[in-house]
């Protein structure tokens, strides 16, 4: 795997990571006590502020890594955005487009280290396991729905075993991605899920899975700048 460097980050990167970490603080809390408003405005600028914080961490010109993955983060952004995009269940089905290209946009990102990942190693069945588990407890009431959602499933599952290969920070936030994702899956699709504060553990999840795979990035492409790759590409790329 790649190895996950440590080292400052300049001041004009740790200052929008402060402000990525003052909005992400503000929103949880406003979900914790309810505030509706504050909750919905302030989850407009998560991801420019995350995506701000990669940018400026990183030097142009960029590589393909970071590319990719700051395009994911503006697709998640909009992803976020679409309960103002639309109403109902348009805005369900427009999040999920959206998300289904930010977790494809990873995947491109993440597919060139590929050897390095779990892919090629037995724990990959722990990954398909969650997925298929996660696909038949929501089939029920997915209705017309259920191909799109398995489609989703399968892209979200390859995202967070292919984010492996960058390192155990990466891998943590692709797991914790895939459980956000599949708490809104369960939310939407099965009746029995009703768990306590919700939303708040969605986003916490979120929030925190997209952050740790940014600094799995930001690593990576550390470790690729100051010398060979370390990542081992299949001969098939």
């Amino acid at each position: 795997m790649i190895a996950d460097p440590a080292g400052p980050f300049g001041r004009r990167p740790a200052a929008a990571l402060g402000a990525f970490a003052a909005v992400s603080v503000t929103h949880l809390a406003a979900q914790l006590v309810g505030a509706d408003g504050v909750a919905n405005v302030s989850q407009w600028f998560l991801m420019p502020l995350l995506a701000g914080f990669l940018a400026l961490a990183t030097a142009a010109p960029r590589p393909r890594l970071v590319r990719l993955t700051l395009a994911a983060l503006g697709l998640s952004w909009l992803g976020d955005a679409a309960p103002d995009l639309a109403d109902g269940d348009t805005a369900f089905l427009v999040m999920i487009g959206f998300f289904l290209l930010a977790q494809l946009a990873y995947i491109a990102a993440f597919w060139p280290y590929r050897a390095a990942s779990v892919l090629r190693r037995p724990a990959v069945f722990g990954y398909v396991a969650v997925i298929v588990a996660l696909v038949a407890a929501c089939a029920p009431g997915a209705g017309p729905l259920l191909v799109p959602a398995l489609v989703y499933g399968i892209c979200l599952g390859a995202m967070a075993a292919l984010s492996t290969a960058l390192g155990r920070v990466a891998a943590v936030g692709g797991a914790l991605f895939l459980l956000s994702d599949s708490m809104i899956a369960l939310g939407a699709f099965a009746d029995w899920y009703h768990p306590p504060a919700e939303g708040f553990a969605v986003m916490l999840t979120y929030v925190a899975g997209q952050a740790l795979l940014v600094f799995g990035v930001l690593a990576a492409a550390r470790s690729t700048a100051a010398g060979p790759l370390t990542a081992t590409t299949s001969s098939g790329r």
